[in-house]
C-alpha cells in the first residue's frame, strides 16, 4: 500500500508582499491610456474629430454606441 503524507511546506507566518507604486504606476498609465483610446474610437470617431475616413470603425463600434449611451443616428 502507498501512504501519502500531506506536509505544510508554507510557513505559518507567511504573508503576501505589497506591490509598490513604482510597479504599478506604468501599467496604470497604459490602462489609463488604452481606455480613452476605447472610448475616443467608440463615442468620437465619425465626428468632427475623426481620424480615419469612412464609415469602418463607425460600423464597427456601432452597437457599442448605442449600449453606452452615445448618439449616433
Amino acid at each position: 500500500m502507498t501512504s501519502i503524507v500531506h506536509a505544510n511546506t508554507a510557513p505559518s507566518s507567511a504573508r503576501a508582499e505589497p506591490i509598490p507604486v513604482s510597479a504599478i504606476l506604468p501599467w496604470a498609465v497604459f490602462g489609463g491610456l488604452m481606455l480613452l483610446l476605447t472610448v475616443y474610437f467608440v463615442g468620437a470617431e465619425e465626428g468632427a474629430t475623426s481620424l480615419m475616413g469612412g464609415s469602418y470603425v463607425h460600423e464597427f463600434v456601432h452597437d457599442g454606441r448605442h449600449l453606452l449611451g452615445f448618439p449616433c443616428h
